[in-house]
């Protein structure tokens, strides 16, 4: 059986043999992920991705049958197929934890890993990555206009493969959501499956009334009725509201928690406007309002300024397909590999495209953070060996553009190193957190955010700085390869 070795692109593979062939493979070397653009034209995004990831490597090995597949390909010679039967991976990751807020420019992943680890991992890792933090960041944009309304993930059905529903609904919940449809996935992450019935329950009985009634005989204890199947107002709610009274009855005077009506058509800040009305009329002002039909953050919004009652969301399609951004832009690049002499290269990408041009060397992130109000001052991407002292004055700027700066009193702000270790020589040290342990963490990150950051349109930008040391050693590379280019450029 082909294992998920085989999960990466075809020139991953010629790029080991090569280096393989040429005895480079193994040269120790330092790769980045990060992004450059937020999704949605927000002003963040949320990471979500990184168990499948840890899972991916731990597991990382060719068995038989995938060293078989790539002898047919015809493109690999017994050599390289002999060295791939002992591969695992050794190497060092250093990322941020699932629920992070994170922003464009900062790596969210830094491996440490001999060339063609490092090279074999960068597919599946971005598409882990990319896929699940996309679906987290949908997610909490549409949390952060719901409020405190109950959210379910209902997108199983028009989901872009089984992958996509069973990580998708996960990384809805990281992003904010309280459950889903996805048995599944409810099954394998320990969410809560939710469900109400479709219209063809209703139109499997007599009447719409009929239907009710078996289905409160069946499950009172999760008690919504789908009122849209015939007429809303005149016959949906007045059948929902003659079997809330049968069941009250039937219970001794009290009603099940959560019981209600789902609206799935029409103009439903008028329909759960009436409909409140005619249950509150008849003593159940308590009863949940749900909605559903291709909803998303936008329509949710515009629902509640239009005054809808509505408290509980069934979110489908535009989350899971992640409507509005077709996919997270993340990217993997070199940033410098160790000389046989066991001196480190910092290396970059150059590109005539400013924003294309990468950061080089080995490192971390640090985020500074108002101790007062426990809001973001901003993030500063630097070399592993800067430190900020906290106890002093420190002015928090923009190397590249010096005028943009914060100068911080001391004593007044934390600083937090964003990047944890996950494999430290191949060797797995984090404890990786259970899923209500990551929703608690996202829910205390995106307090961080000052309120204008959840606008859904031209939302501001958050600061994201290089410190002064890594602009010189960019700067210095810059240079060189001005000179190398130009022999006869001088300074000046």
């Amino acid at each position: 059986m082909i294992s998920k070795a085989l999960l990466t692109d075809l020139y991953q593979f010629t790029m080991m043999q090569g280096l393989f062939k040429e005895g480079l493979h193994r040269i120790p070397c330092v790769f980045d992920r990060f992004y450059r653009k937020n999704p949605f034209d927000g002003a963040y995004t949320v990471v979500a991705g990184l168990e499948h990831v840890i899972d991916y490597l731990k597991n990382l090995s060719f068995n038989e049958d995938d060293i078989a597949y790539l002898r047919e390909t015809g493109l690999f010679e017994e050599d390289f197929l002999g060295y791939l039967k002992d591969f695992r991976f050794t190497g060092s990751v250093y990322a941020a934890p699932e629920g992070t807020v994170a922003f464009p420019g900062e790596l969210l992943v830094r491996i440490e890993a001999p060339k063609d680890e490092a090279m074999l991992i960068e597919t599946p890792l971005s598409m882990y990555l990319n896929h699940e933090s996309l679906i987290a960041t949908k997610a909490r944009r549409i949390r952060s206009v719901a409020g405190n309304d109950s959210l379910a993930e209902f997108g199983m059905r028009r989901a872009q493969g089984t992958n996509a529903a069973v990580y998708g609904a996960r990384a809805s919940i990281i992003g904010g959501f309280n459950g889903t449809s996805n048995v599944y996935s409810a099954s394998q992450y320990g969410i809560k499956p939710v469900g109400t019935m479709a219209h063809s329950w209703i139109m499997s009985f007599p009447d719409e009334l009929t239907a009710f009634r078996s289905y409160a005989e069946q499950y009172e204890d999760m008690l919504v009725f789908l009122v849209d199947t015939y007429d809303t107002l005149k016959q949906g709610v007045p059948n929902a509201i003659q079997v809330f009274k049968e069941v009250k009855e039937r219970r001794g005077g009290t009603m099940p928690k959560g019981y209600g009506i789902r609206l799935d058509s029409g103009d439903m800040a008028y329909l759960s406007q009436e409909a409140y009305k005619m249950m509150a009329d008849e003593g159940f002002p308590d009863a949940t309002i749900f909605a559903s039909n291709d909803l998303d953050e936008y329509t949710i919004a515009d629902l509640k300024s239009q005054g809808s009652v509505i408290s509980s969301w069934g979110v489908g399609t535009k989350l899971i397909t992640a409507d509005g951004t077709s996919a997270l832009g993340g990217v993997y690049k070199l940033a410098g590999q160790w000389r046989k002499d066991g001196s480190f290269m910092p290396t970059m990408k150059f590109s005539d495209n400013v924003e294309k041009v990468t950061n080089p060397g080995r490192k971390k992130v640090l985020r500074l953070i108002n101790r007062r109000n426990r809001k973001l001052i901003g993030d500063l991407v630097c070399l592993l060996d800067e430190i900020i002292d906290t106890t002093k004055p420190y002015t928090f700027q923009n190397a590249m553009y010096p005028w943009k700066r914060t100068h911080l009193a001391a004593n007044s702000f934390d600083v937090v190193e964003l990047l944890v270790p996950i494999f430290e020589k191949g060797e797995l040290v984090y404890d990786v957190p259970s899923l209500p342990e990551i929703v608690n963490y996202a829910n205390e990150q995106i307090k961080l955010l000052w309120p204008e950051f959840f606008r859904l349109n031209r939302a501001p930008v958050v600061k994201v700085n290089i410190s002064q040391k890594l602009h010189e050693l960019k700067q210095q590379l810059l240079l060189e390869k001005v000179k190398h280019n130009n022999p006869e450029f001088t300074e000046g």
